[in-house]
C-alpha cells in the first residue's frame, strides 16, 4: 500500500474511490513479496501489480465487490491444483490478501487523518509505517504510529517497537505480537527512504556501478578527493563530494542499510577508509583489488589492529564470481554481492538450492563494531 502511495493520494484527489489489496501472508512460492499492493479505482482502472500477473484478475474480481458493497475482505489463493490454475498462481505457493476501500472526504472509508499522513510521507520518499492486525474474527484493522502514541500502557508496545525495526531494515515484516493483552498475528507494512551506496573512487567502474545502483533504487553519493574525475558530467543522478574518503566517511550519515563500495585502488585512500567503514554499522564494505592487493591491505590493516572479526566482514576482492570483465559486468557482480549479503542469501544457483524461490529475507548476522581513536 504504502509503494503506491503517490498514485493512490493522486486517485482520491481526482474523485475516484480506490479499493486495495495488500499482500498479507506469503506461504511457499510467490511471485510478489509481503505487503505488496494491488489497487482498482472506481472507475475500473488498476495501480500497481500484486503477483506479477499470475492472480490479478481473481484480485480485480475482489477490489470490485469492495467497491460495491464497502466491506473488507480477506482472499486466498494458491495450493490447491484447481485453485491455483483457475487464478493462475502455478508456482506452488499461496498468497493472502487483505481488500479495503479508501474513500473521499466525507464518504464512506474516508482515509483518516494519520492514514493520510503515512501515505504523504511515503509519497515524499520518506520513512512512514502501518500496522495491520489480524483479529480472531478474521477481521482486520490498520494502525498507525498515532494510535501508539495516544494509547496508555503496554497495549501496544510491542507492536510499536516491532514497527521502529521494521522501519530500520526497510522491510515489511509479518509477526506474532503482544497487541491489546492478546497474541495477535500483525504485518508491519513500511515506507522507507532509498538507502546509500557510497562509492569512493572516480573510475569508469564507478561510472557504471553509480548507474546500475541507481537503477536498484539506491541513492548514489560519490566521492574522490580529485575534482578533475569526480564530477557531475560524469554521474548524472549522483551526489558527488570531493573530499579525502575517510574524512567523508566518518562524518555523512549511514545508517544499517548503507553500502560502501571502495575501488579507489589506491593504499593512501584504501586502509584509513577500510578501518573506517568496518567500524560502521553498515549493510556491506566492499573494496576493488588483485588477491595480491587485498593480502597487502589486510596486512596494513593488522598494523593498525583490526582482528579477525572486523576484517572477517569485508568483502574483498569485490563481488561474486560471475566471470565479469567490462565496468558493467562489474557492477552487476558488485551488486549481486550486495543483494546476497543484504538478504542473508548464497548466491549459489536457484537450480542447486531446495526450498521456495521467493521467500522472506533472512537477517543478516549482526557486525561487531570498532570505536575510531
Amino acid at each position: 500500500m504504502l509503494e503506491l502511495a503517490a498514485p493512490l493520494l493522486t486517485t482520491l484527489a481526482d474523485g475516484r474511490r480506490l479499493a486495495v489489496a495488500t499482500v498479507i501472508e506469503v506461504d511457499g512460492s510467490a511471485p510478489r513479496a509481503l505487503g505488496t499492493s494491488m489497487a482498482v479505482d472506481s472507475a475500473g482502472s488498476v495501480i500497481g501489480s500484486i503477483s506479477g500477473g499470475c492472480v490479478e484478475g481473481a484480485v480485480y474480481d475482489a477490489c470490485t465487490r469492495v467497491l460495491e458493497s464497502g466491506d473488507a475482505e480477506v482472499c486466498s489463493f494458491g495450493f490447491s491444483d484447481d485453485d491455483a490454475f483457475a487464478v493462475g498462481l502455478a508456482c506452488g505457493g499461496r498468497i493472502t490478501v487483505f481488500v479495503q476501500e479508501l474513500g473521499l472526504p466525507g464518504e464512506r472509508g474516508e482515509l483518516s487523518s494519520e492514514v493520510r499522513d503515512a501515505l504523504e510521507r511515503a509519497a515524499a520518499r520518506r520513512a512512514a509505517g502501518l500496522a495491520l492486525v489480524l483479529d480472531d474474527d478474521d477481521s482486520v484493522r490498520m494502525l498507525t504510529p498515532h494510535e501508539f502514541a495516544v494509547t496508555d500502557g503496554p497495549a501496544l508496545h510491542d507492536v510499536a517497537v516491532a514497527l521502529d525495526g521494521a522501519l530500520a531494515s526497510g522491510r515489511p515484516q509479518r509477526r506474532e505480537l503482544s497487541c491489546d493483552g492478546a497474541l495477535r498475528t500483525v504485518v508491519l507494512l513500511v515506507s522507507a527512504p532509498p538507502p546509500r551506496l557510497i562509492l569512493f573512487g572516480a573510475v569508469d567502474f564507478s561510472v557504471a556501478l553509480s548507474a546500475a545502483a541507481q537503477l536498484l533504487g539506491y541513492r548514489v553519493t560519490v566521492c574522490d578527493a580529485r575534482p578533475v574525475f569526480a564530477t557531475a558530467e560524469r554521474f548524472p543522478g549522483a551526489e558527488v563530494v570531493n573530499r579525502w574518503p575517510a574524512d567523508y566517511l566518518a562524518e555523512t550519515e549511514v545508517d544499517e542499510r548503507t553500502v560502501v563500495c571502495i575501488l579507489t585502488h589506491d593504499d593512501k585512500f584504501d586502509v584509513p577508509l577500510i578501518e573506517t567503514a568496518l567500524a560502521l554499522p553498515v549493510a556491506y564494505v566492499g573494496a576493488m583489488g588483485s588477491r595480491r592487493t587485498h593480502d597487502r591491505r589486510v596486512a596494513a590493516l593488522r598494523e593498525r589492529g583490526l582482528g579477525d572479526d572486523a576484517l572477517a566482514s569485508l568483502h574483498s576482492p569485490i563481488g561474486l564470481d560471475l566471470g565479469a570483465s567490462s565496468p558493467e559486468e562489474t557492477a552487476v557482480s558488485i551488486l549481486a554481492e550486495v543483494l546476497a549479503t543484504r538478504t542473508a542469501s548464497s548466491g549459489r544457483p536457484l537450480r542447486s538450492v531446495e526450498g521456495p524461490i521467493h521467500r522472506l529475507a533472512a537477517a543478516p548476522a549482526g557486525r561487531p563494531t570498532r570505536s575510531i581513536p
